[in-house]
């Protein structure tokens, strides 16, 4: 039977964050499993959550692509994802009726994470761009309060910087668009041109400087075209100090006094932390809960 938690889910290519609270600001349990194929995933998931007297409501923020168009009859599906045996899952929809039918809220993690850090920001210009720098590169995107659904989800890791002129021999990692910013910026291309994590690297290496240069110019892309007004970066990378701050000089060197907002526009870290993703989720069940 339903019980009367929230539930939520970081649903993420290498574990599965799971929590309970009354709130989505009051996690009583959380727990944390390894992403496996989907049947042993979600049965693990789905028994965890019975576990604690089941949940009224489940929220999901998930790695993809996704599906979001709630017209669609793939809505809350992992669509064509290169993380093998998992294409065409029906994330959302297992685990709803798993766990008794309860209303479920679904979204990328990114966005989740955006959503959990607008709500603990003074949301300027009811707008906020939440990136992940990690093994992947991914972004979320809040505008006037609501997370940014177009045709698909934002692909913010996918487009193409500017190359840096002290990296102009490097192809790029990603599989399919080469030297995106995904593919010159995430953790796999760090280590696949100079042999480590950018937070291994001594301070004055050149990979700081050519990686927030980098993430620098996706911040300004985000100011000058959908005119958020902070951008927060996470992610294992993102981690490596010092760079948040890098990141915030180039952009502005970048910008070089020409937005409206100026100084206003604002690069940080999460002000949750790691818990941005499944703080976003406990919200995205709170919303199901409502609308249900």
């Amino acid at each position: 039977m339903p019980g009367h938690l929230l539930g939520g889910i970081e649903a993420g290519g290498t574990k599965f964050v799971l929590a309970v609270g009354p709130a989505p600001d009051c996690i009583t349990a959380r727990h944390t499993i390894p992403t496996r194929t989907p049947e042993a995933t979600l049965a693990e998931a789905a028994a965890w959550f019975a576990a604690q007297g089941g949940v009224a409501a489940l929220g999901i923020g998930s790695f993809g692509p996704v599906e979001l168009d709630r017209a669609s009859p793939q809505w809350g599906f992992i669509t064509a994802t290169p993380k093998a045996g998992w294409s065409h899952c029906d994330l959302a929809g297992a685990l709803g009726r798993a766990l008794g039918g309860v209303p479920v809220g679904f979204d990328t993690d990114v966005n989740a994470a955006a959503l959990a850090e607008y709500a603990q920001s003074d949301a300027r210009g009811g707008s906020l761009a939440y990136l992940t720098i990690g093994t992947g590169i991914g972004g979320g995107l809040v505008l006037d309060g609501r997370p940014v659904h177009g045709i698909a989800h934002p692909e913010i890791g996918h487009i193409y910087p500017r190359r840096h002129p002290d990296d102009a021999g490097f192809a790029g990692n990603c599989p399919v668009h080469g030297d995106c910013l995904e593919g010159l910026a995430s953790g796999p291309a760090i280590i696949a041109r100079w042999g480590a994590s950018l937070s291994e690297l001594l301070q004055d290496h050149a990979a700081h400087a050519i990686i927030a240069d980098y993430i620098a110019q996706c911040c300004h892309t985000l100011f000058a075209s959908v005119a958020v007004g902070e951008v927060v970066i996470g992610g294992g990378v993102a981690q490596t100090p010092g760079l948040i701050a890098r990141v915030a000089q180039r952009a502005a060197e970048l910008d070089a006094g020409y937005l409206p907002g100026g100084t206003r526009h604002t690069i940080r870290a999460p002000r949750l932390g790691l818990d941005s993703g499944i703080t976003g989720a406990l919200m995205l069940a709170a919303e199901a809960a409502a609308g249900a």
